[in-house]
């Protein structure tokens, strides 16, 4: 893997380029490139909300970094369940974990603290468009199938943040 591709890669899924996004869906070469910018990105939110609350920021890291490829690997499972069976939607697992492992892309600005929710946001947005290319259906379709993904993951950060005990919320910097 070519480190200048990967990086042409990470600048067009952040551009929100839908054609890049269909590239990845069909592109089973692109699945370690995903899985990569899901631990990286994830990481990298992981030392923000570590600083942000004053935790350890290794453990920050570690925690960032193992919710996010769990997080990712169901999020990409329930996604393909809901897009596939209640929107009739064409997709498999690959093409799933590829188009929303690249859409984790923007949650790598989480370092800053306090930009961790652009970045979720922005994810969310980065998501809906590579589903909606990655199933071949409409936008309203992935907006549902993004709400019901991203919730069930954003149940199990909220769940595995609490057995660890790691503060759910930020400090407000005053």
């Amino acid at each position: 893997m070519a480190i200048a591709a990967w990086f042409r890669n990470i600048i067009r899924a952040l551009l929100l380029d839908a054609d890049f996004y269909n590239e990845a869906e069909l592109n089973r070469s692109m699945t370690l490139q995903a899985a990569i910018v899901v631990v990286v990105a994830t990481t990298l939110s992981g030392i923000g909300s570590a600083v942000a609350t004053d935790a350890n920021i290794l453990f920050g890291a570690l925690a960032g970094a193992v919710t996010g490829v769990v997080g990712w690997l169901m999020w990409s499972w329930i996604a393909l369940v809901v897009g596939t069976q209640a929107f009739k939607g064409v997709a498999d697992y690959g093409e799933m974990l590829r188009v929303i492992g690249f859409a984790f892309a923007p949650l790598a600005i989480g370092i800053v603290p306090w930009l961790g929710f652009v970045g979720a946001a922005w994810s969310l947005v980065a998501a809906t468009i590579g589903i909606r290319e990655g199933m071949d259906f409409s936008t309203k379709r992935a907006v549902a199938t993004v709400a019901v993904g991203w919730g069930a993951w954003l149940l199990l950060s909220i769940l595995v943040q609490w057995v660890l005990g790691i503060e759910l919320l930020p400090r407000l910097p005053l």
